[in-house]
């Protein structure tokens, strides 16, 4: 199973990545990293095998995916990260998604896609016009933030983080990451419909409509990128949950070879003697 969910976590990251750029995607801060093992081909105990399951539910979180994209927001769904957060927690993970300096230069590679195919054609080209572009992308990546990960979060009570399950099989873990599109956690610990992502993309949709020029501004796009950017979080979950099983069987495999080359080492020094 690990190998499938290493390829299909390759096609997904080319796919994503192609689609969107760099952009950014929000979580908080990772777990401590405990190694993640595997059963060497043998049959193995139940116990064993649960505390296996229990292992890879609990691999490493990056704080970046593949080094880039921002991933502070996710975490493993273990008891230790199930508390509620603050309110001041809640805003200071907003502060952080519209700050961190890869989500500018993101805006920036947006911003000159949009100036290059010419995508909202009454900004017009020249420097002017993609810095208009450019700004416009800071603002929606405010607002975005602050909708999403503060404001929404603390009127409704809701848990913003993206709760990794990391358990079960592939399918199951694909279905559950699609789910948390509609499904969030409740400061309680509920199930809850996830009326900070949905609506907050939708009201930062809504607010872009005040600055983008006013030819442009166009209710029918306005949903229908709202519906794809839906899309775009079902993918995005999906690096979420996956990536620390890619970051777990890359470790694995690389003590693998480190030991076999201790390993032959020592055989080739006990030979020469």
């Amino acid at each position: 199973m690990q190998q499938t969910i290493v390829r299909y976590l390759a096609v997904l990251t080319l796919t994503a990545l192609a689609a969107t750029g760099i952009r950014v995607g929000a979580q908080e801060k990772p777990d401590t990293p405990v190694a993640k093992t595997q059963s060497a081909g043998s049959t193995s105990s139940d116990a064993g095998d649960k505390q296996d399951v229990d292992r890879e539910a609990k691999d490493a979180v990056p704080k970046r995916i593949f080094f880039i994209i921002p991933n502070f927001m996710t975490t493993n769904d273990q008891p230790e990260n199930q508390g509620p957060l603050t309110t001041g927690e809640k805003y200071n993970i907003a502060w952080h998604q519209f700050f961190d300096v890869s989500a500018h230069f993101g805006n920036l590679l947006q911003a000159a896609i949009s100036q290059g195919a010419n995508s909202i054609p009454h900004y017009g080209q020249g420097w002017g016009a993609f810095g208009e572009r450019f700004a416009a992308q800071e603002g929606d990546q405010f607002t975005g933030s602050m909708l999403i990960y503060g404001v929404l979060p603390q009127v409704f009570h809701q848990d913003p983080r993206y709760f990794r399950k990391g358990k079960g099989s592939a399918w199951s873990r694909i279905g559950y990451a699609a789910s948390r599109v509609l499904i969030a956690r409740s400061d309680t610990g509920n199930s809850m419909f996830n009326v900070s992502q949905i609506f907050g993309q939708l009201g930062q949709a809504g607010i872009s409509l005040s600055y983008y020029p006013h030819e442009d501004r166009n209710v029918t796009g306005l949903f229908s990128g709202w519906a794809i950017n839906q899309f775009y979080n079902i993918g995005w979950n999906q690096l979420k949950e996956f990536t620390p099983d890619l970051g777990a069987y890359i470790s694995r495999h690389s003590k693998k070879k480190k030991a076999a080359r201790v390993h032959d080492s020592r055989s080739t020094i006990l030979a020469d003697h």
